[in-house]
């Protein structure tokens, strides 16, 4: 029962849309209603705030961390579950009809509690794409791609399929943007949609 109870919690934990919050605290109206529609930091960038969208993405990511250390309290073995229900919280929250965010940072977050050399090499990556490209969504696919077998080579074949399960479902959230990438039609960092 308590296992049960944390996993929900941990959906919860990880549904709480803070950049939707944030943006309406700080009077911009409805974060859905700018740029890609997105609650996530990048689009929440795109109101000129940097403040709000570092504070996005640090609170997306405590989600996930704060979701790992709930299910090590109950069921250590199987943080990364609740990490993984963290990560689904954040891209469907029940609040907004399941339409949320892609899930980037708060699987970071989850990465930097349950596997930490894994989370450090995925802001290597990230920072290192993000300089390369300067397209926020490419920078956010590359360490997901590489998470699974970082997670192998720094942890074990349970922590590389929860990684996998993770990867497939950021992925899957940035469809639109694989389709403008393909296109061409993908804004860089710092550039409006």
């Amino acid at each position: 029962m308590g296992f049960v109870v944390a996993l929900l919690g941990a959906y919860l934990i990880g549904s709480i849309p803070f950049g939707l919050l944030l943006t309406r605290a700080a009077g911009l109206g409805d974060i859905r209603a700018i740029g890609s529609g997105n609650i996530g930091a990048t689009n929440v960038l795109r109101t000129g705030r940097k403040g709000l969208a570092a504070a996005t993405l640090v609170l997306d990511a405590l989600k996930g961390v704060a979701a790992v250390l709930l299910m090590r309290w109950v069921a250590p073995e199987q943080d990364l579950v609740a990490g993984t229900a963290a990560v689904l919280g954040h891209t469907m929250p029940v609040w907004l009809g399941f339409k949320g965010g892609k899930g980037g940072a708060t699987a970071l977050g989850v990465c930097a509690a349950a596997m930490w050399p894994v989370a450090l090499c995925c802001v290597a990556l990230w920072l290192a794409t993000a300089k390369l490209v300067r397209i926020s969504s490419v920078a956010t696919l590359v360490p997901m791609a590489a998470s699974p077998l970082l997670a192998l080579v720094f942890s074990d074949a349970e922590h590389a399929l929860m990684a996998l399960l993770v990867a497939v479902l950021v992925v899957w959230k940035h469809e639109g943007n694989i389709r403008r990438l393909l296109a061409g039609t993908e804004p860089r960092i710092g550039q409006g949609r």
